[in-house]
């Protein structure tokens, strides 16, 4: 494991944590979702076929996340997109597929709008742009705002985790900042996006609003009959694997 030192910040120092496969290009970046880390299904799996391939691969941790610096709460959209750049900044060689997996679709998307010469291909499973918005804020009753909004942050249940999430309203207001759902976004490379039918947590209909926001006209989505938020079963494993692999190729012969 090595680690990015981070300087700079307004929340101060810190590092990232991430694990780096040399290969051939282009290279796989991976970025996970909101509360996840590196050591998750997808990101093993893609790491040990990469790792195979004989492809370059990077998996990280973003700040307050898996074994990176940091305290979750005090995390923002903002900040874990820069992690990514980071990352792309200074550890990814050449240019980049980034696969993001929920909250790791918006972060691929704000990375390939402030990188767009190093990125050259998204792979989003069950994508969740905007999520802190669209999924938490409004979802949630009057009398949870004003909780949140006078405490400070609320503990919102997940099924995910039997702690549940803290939600701070430093991460609602900072990642109005960054939504992108609300006019087209100029991201031009190709785009493959999987998402399952059956998800309760991102509905399937984020992936299609995203299809159609995006100005790149190389855009697929895959609707998975009966797939769950996770898509971590094996056929899921397979099928990102080889949705990856077969962008890879593509962009190389072309």
């Amino acid at each position: 494991m090595e680690f990015i030192e981070l300087a700079g910040r307004a929340s101060g120092g810190g590092r990232i944590a991430y694990e780096k496969f040399s290969g051939n290009g282009p290279g796989v970046v991976f970025l996970g979702g909101f509360h996840s880390d590196m050591s998750g299904t997808k990101a093993s799996a893609l790491a040990a076929y990469c790792f195979a391939a004989g492809r370059r691969f990077i998996r990280f941790d973003y700040t307050g996340h898996g074994i990176s610096s940091g305290a979750f709460e005090e995390g923002t959209i903002g900040e874990w997109a820069e992690d990514a750049v980071a990352v792309l900044d200074e550890v990814a060689e050449g240019p980049q597929v980034l696969v993001g997996s929920s909250m790791g679709g918006w972060i691929m998307c704000l990375a390939a709008l402030a990188r767009p010469e190093r990125v050259c291909g998204l792979v989003g499973v069950a994508a969740a742009p905007d999520f802190t918005e669209d999924l938490i804020w409004e979802a949630l009753p009057e009398g949870a705002r004003r909780e949140i909004a006078e405490k400070g942050s609320l503990t919102r249940p997940s099924e995910y985790d039997e702690a549940g999430y803290p939600i701070t309203m430093k991460l609602i207001e900072e990642g109005r900042r960054h939504l992108l759902l609300r006019a087209p976004i100029d991201i031009k490379c190709p785009v493959r996006l999987i998402h399952g039918v059956e998800d309760e947590s991102v509905p399937w209909e984020v992936s299609r609003k995203l299809m159609g926001m995006l100005e790149s006209e190389d855009v697929s989505l895959n609707l998975i009959k009966g797939g769950d938020h996770r898509l971590s079963e094996p056929a899921d494993i397979e099928r990102l694997i080889g949705t990856v692999e077969m962008l890879c190729v593509e962009l190389k012969e072309g």
